[in-house]
């Protein structure tokens, strides 16, 4: 099902400024049994990344009502789509628009099944992410970038392509943030130019103190996390999974990856 501004329907105005400028924000979320895990941090998200983009955040409780709709007790994955509406040619926001608000349901895929591979592969990508502090963070709707580098490879054995900034310092994946483990001290790059702040980087910064795991940013050349005692990445729907490699490049295993997803999933904070 499709939910468009509440109301099942499968397309949206050719005007909508989500369609012509990608302007407005998504959240991919999973689904057991009907139920959005995380839904907290997600709708939090949300409303943090409405806010970077002045969009109005839709009512909590009306969204997560038609989240439980979409996915009608299934397993599944639920995209939640925010425009700021139709308006006419031009940049300029259009003032009194209201926004336009999607929510649909699909297939859980392989990889966020129960049973998947712990263990995945990863390759460099040569695509380089653009510099802009003011979304940086933010998962909005212009993904060219994610798109072009994704289409980069074919191999079905490569699950994640990693992506650096224009300086060539690591970022985080196409789909996933990035996470590396020296000693007690679990890494991941800053984002302070570009790249998404999802929800499992969030809660899993929040939680590794747990573990006595200290959390630092660091900027890394790709070469330089080679030699780290484990090698992660993580979303909302794959959790935290190893990279057992990175191109031609084997990593090693510190054990961390089991308890580090097991935190993420915790319900309490």
């Amino acid at each position: 099902m499709i939910l468009v501004d509440g109301e099942p329907a499968t397309v949206i105005d050719a005007r909508d400024r989500g369609l012509a400028y990608g302007d407005g924000v998504f959240r991919t979320l999973k689904c057991l049994a009907g139920a959005p895990l995380w839904w907290r941090d997600q709708f939090d998200t949300l409303r943090r990344d409405c806010a970077a983009l002045a969009l109005p955040v839709p009512d909590g409780d009306a969204l997560r009502d038609e989240v439980g709709r979409v996915a009608a007790g299934a397993d599944c994955v639920v995209k939640i789509l925010v425009t700021r509406g139709s308006g006419a040619r031009g940049y300029a926001p259009p003032a009194g628009t209201p926004s336009t608000r999607v929510v649909m349901a699909s297939a859980l895929p392989p990889m966020a099944q129960s049973g998947a591979p712990a263990d995945v592969m990863a390759r460099l990508c040569s695509l380089r992410l653009a510099a802009q502090p003011r979304l940086a963070g933010v998962k909005h709707l212009n993904r060219l970038e994610n798109v072009l580098a994704r289409a980069e490879w074919n191999d079905p054995a490569c699950y994640e392509g990693l992506l650096c900034d224009a300086s060539g310092q690591l970022v985080g994946g196409t789909q996933s943030n990035l996470f590396w483990l020296e000693g007690n001290t679990l890494c991941t790059p800053p984002l302070d130019d570009c790249g998404i702040a999802g929800v499992t980087r969030t809660r899993l910064l929040r939680r590794a103190g747990r573990l006595g795991l200290a959390s630092r940013f660091e900027r890394r050349l790709p070469a330089a996390i080679l030699a780290a005692d484990e090698v992660l990445i993580g979303n909302s729907l794959i959790g935290i999974r190893r990279l057992a490699r990175i191109d031609d490049a084997a990593l090693s295993d510190a054990g961390w990856r089991t308890r580090l997803d097991e935190l993420v999933h915790e319900e309490s904070d």
